[in-house]
């Protein structure tokens, strides 16, 4: 038998080796459920600590105010706890603790001013390009940048979101606050994703002080875009592999007031260097490239 004991729920996700049934609501619970030598392993259960393996049973005693219940998504782990993982329950009795030290207290020790560079456009217009370009020359310059990748993203952070309208929401949204977080840190944060929904857009530039979002659009030809093809789903999306691909089969919706617009000019396009030099210029005319 496993006993686990502590002040936190324990959490798991459900696999077939479980066996599982009702629970008691009640300030402290035992939930009883077979285990199978793999669900052990996959449990990272270990000796040491609190942990004792006796058989092949488990018991899990959780100390929560609130009721511990087992399901079949979820395993083992307290209301409360469930409804603030799913987004479902809103933060209460919080207040904002201020730092001695501030924004400005950061952007004097950088010698720069905290941004949000947010590059967006079609798959294949060059966004990540230019984001590397970009963070490339301001370090030649000493500056301080860090890249948010939208599939680097989605590898951590996002990885439980897919493709859909209200997925893709959340993923603006997440990368939005992250972002925010660090131009309050000082730092000249670039933000390369498609983000096609302009609300969604607007609610990231809404989280910063004015001036502080500085939108890119890559306008860049579908055509153009997709005879690149550099990761091969246009591809799958014409063959009908992925659905609701933007410019595809999901559309995209170009921004109305961005700072600035990056197009090719005839057949030709500017070198990735050139384009991050125009974004520097506007930088340097808006004094974030100093304290």
């Amino acid at each position: 038998m496993v006993a686990l004991q502590g002040t936190r729920p324990f959490v798991s996700g459900y696999r077939p080796e479980f066996g599982y049934g009702p629970l008691q609501s009640s300030k402290l619970v035992f939930a009883r459920f077979s285990v199978g030598n793999n669900a052990v392993k996959n449990l990272g259960l270990c000796r040491g600590g609190d942990v004792r393996l006796r058989s092949s049973r488990i018991i899990i005693k959780a100390m929560e105010e609130s009721a511990t219940f087992l399901t079949k998504d979820c395993s083992v782990i307290s209301g409360k706890d469930l409804q603030m993982m799913l987004g479902n329950e809103k933060s209460t009795n919080i207040v904002w603790h201020k730092s001695s030290v501030d924004k400005i207290d950061r952007q004097e020790l950088l010698q720069q001013k905290g941004c949000v560079i947010w590059i967006t456009g079609l798959s294949g217009s060059g966004k990540s390009t230019l984001a590397c370009a970009l963070s490339r020359c301001l370090h030649s310059r000493g500056k301080l940048t860090y890249i948010l990748d939208g599939d680097n993203v989605r590898h951590g952070l996002n990885r439980d979101l897919g493709f859909k309208a209200e997925d893709r929401a959340e993923n603006i949204r997440r990368i939005g606050e992250v972002a925010k977080l660090f131009a309050d840190a000082g730092v000249i944060c670039i933000a390369s994703l498609i983000s096609p929904y302009r609300k969604d857009r607007d609610g990231c530039r809404a989280l910063l002080p004015d001036g502080d979002f500085i939108e890119v659009f890559m306008d860049m030809p579908l055509q153009v875009c997709e005879a690149r093809d550099p990761k091969g789903l246009y591809k799958f999306a014409r063959a009908g592999k992925i659905k609701g691909f933007t410019g595809i089969d999901d559309p995209y919706e170009p921004p109305l007031n961005c700072e600035i617009v990056l197009k090719q000019k005839g057949d030709n396009c500017a070198s990735p260097c050139n384009m991050a030099e125009t974004v520097i210029r506007y930088l340097e005319e808006k004094g974030y490239l100093r304290a």
